[in-house]
């Protein structure tokens, strides 16, 4: 036992480092095993670190510069919306200050081992930061049954969902965002694809609606303009000052700071995804070479390495004023989107890439994620105030009433599975509607990956004419 309690304590350690430090030594020690270049490893993990720590920085500056004006938006209409929106930090501080915490890392690592040795998976999930996004449910099981083993059950189930999405996710990544053997690892990211694919395939049933496109990344088209996300960044930014009654210097600083934030974090997203390509494909030769029926292996990371699709940002920009209207009117929301509010770029990108990078359908498919994503963050309140001062998360001493996160507190999949294991019936006869939606999701899977061979085979067949 006492062996157990350090081996906690040093996990919990580890974690105490921020997500943009933690996993370049990660990847730097993982490029080295599978014996990368010395300076191809640094390099490459160096691109990760920088890559991170700019999404970090340029979230934060966003909510530094939007908080007032929603703030202000809220106290000109006189409206009350009791629960406080911190965003994910302390959700994830919940997690690791849990004993599931560190219970998941050797037990999802052997997991993963499992299923590929298995044929089951295809994903390598090295981001073992984001392992957290399956251990919260364990620790939310936990709390409220005072169960470990029901808490691990959770943990492990929802682990085990998110790996096959992770693997489902794959040719619309190659395709959209065009990254060989990549993936997408967080739950809040690719846990609802399976509801991304539905609505697709109802649009395009649907006629006039279905040939409706809006794909910032396509030139040539008759509003090329909007296909900037600078542009977009401008248009929001003076919708909000607007909003809040900002004079016409504090309008222009608003809307030329979200501009600007738009601009650089496809540039990010680029540094990420540079530096995670040669650990891929050295990884896919090294394991080629020794188990040649493994070659399709991909590597799980982070959604900011598709952050440099510019339909991913367009989606996620245009949705935060929509999910503040939303908000203020949407009955049962007791919170106002802000601490999360930039996360919406996040656990919108494989969402719009599947949707083969149409923002009007992102848009479309995005609306009902927004409204349960506020209805679910209101119901969970209690319960990670609870766990949060337990933890002893700190925030605004000020403050005292209950808080929450946008998106990962308002994350559908996590709320379903909990109710599952509280023993719910609804939740339970869900199983039946979420395992034909799977269905769904993995023809539909089947298809995108055949046209990608397809089209591979034809660039070789033109290439090689050239030639």
């Amino acid at each position: 036992m006492v062996f157990f309690y350090k081996f906690i304590d040093v996990i919990k350690f580890i974690f105490t480092f921020k997500a943009y430090v933690m996993l370049p030594i990660v990847i730097f020690i993982f490029g080295l095993i599978i014996r990368m270049k010395f300076k191809d490893a640094l390099f490459s993990a160096l691109k990760l670190g920088v890559g991170f720590a700019g999404i970090f920085f340029v979230f934060k500056f966003f909510v530094e510069n939007i908080g007032p004006a929603v703030e202000l938006l809220i106290t000109k209409r006189g409206l009350d919306f009791p629960v406080l929106d911190v965003g994910w930090p302390p959700l994830a501080a919940i997690t690791w200050g849990s004993v599931i915490a560190p219970l998941t890392i050797p037990l999802f690592l052997l997991i993963n081992i499992i299923m590929i040795a298995t044929n089951t998976a295809r994903t390598i999930n090295i981001d073992i930061w984001n392992y957290w996004h399956y251990a919260l449910i364990g620790a939310l099981i936990q709390a409220s049954s005072s169960s470990l083993i029901l808490g691990l059950a959770a943990t492990v189930l929802i682990g085990i969902y998110s790996i096959k999405l992770s693997d489902w996710s794959v040719p619309y990544i190659e395709k959209e965002a065009n990254l060989q053997g990549i993936t997408i690892s967080p739950l809040s990211v690719v846990g609802l694809l399976p509801f991304a694919v539905l609505v697709n395939n109802i649009i395009d049933k649907i006629p006039f609606i279905n040939k409706i496109k809006y794909n910032a990344e396509e030139k040539n088209t008759k509003f090329q303009i909007f296909n900037e996300p600078m542009i977009i960044g401008i248009i929001v930014g003076l919708i909000l000052g607007i909003l809040a009654g900002y004079d016409i210097k504090k309008l222009f600083e608003i809307s030329i700071n979200i501009a600007a934030v738009m601009f650089i974090i496809p540039y990010f997203g680029s540094l990420l995804g540079s530096g995670m390509e040669p650990v891929s494909l050295t990884l896919k030769e090294r394991i080629t070479k020794v188990f040649p029926k493994k070659e399709n292996l991909v590597i799980a990371m982070d959604s900011p390495v598709i952050m440099k699709h510019k339909s991913v940002i367009v989606t996620g920009i245009l949705l935060m004023p929509i999910s503040l209207g939303i908000a203020f009117i949407l009955p049962g929301n007791k919170t106002i989107p802000l601490g999360d509010l930039p996360n919406l770029i996040s656990v919108m990108s494989v969402i719009v890439l599947a949707s083969r990078g149409n923002v009007f359908r992102g848009i479309i498919i995005g609306i009902p994620i927004v409204i349960t994503y506020l209805l679910v963050a209101s119901h969970f309140a209690p319960l990670f105030t609870e766990l949060s001062k337990q933890v002893g998360v700190g925030y605004d001493a000020s403050y005292q009433g209950d808080i929450t996160a946008f998106t990962d507190g308002g994350n559908q999949v996590r709320f379903w599975f909990y109710y599952i294991f509280k023993g719910n019936i609804i939740a339970i006869l869900a199983i039946i509607a979420v395992a034909a939606l799977f269905v769904l999701t993995w023809y539909n899977y089947k298809k995108q990956y055949k046209i990608n061979q397809n089209e591979n085979t034809d660039d070789t067949d033109i290439n090689t004419s050239i030639e």
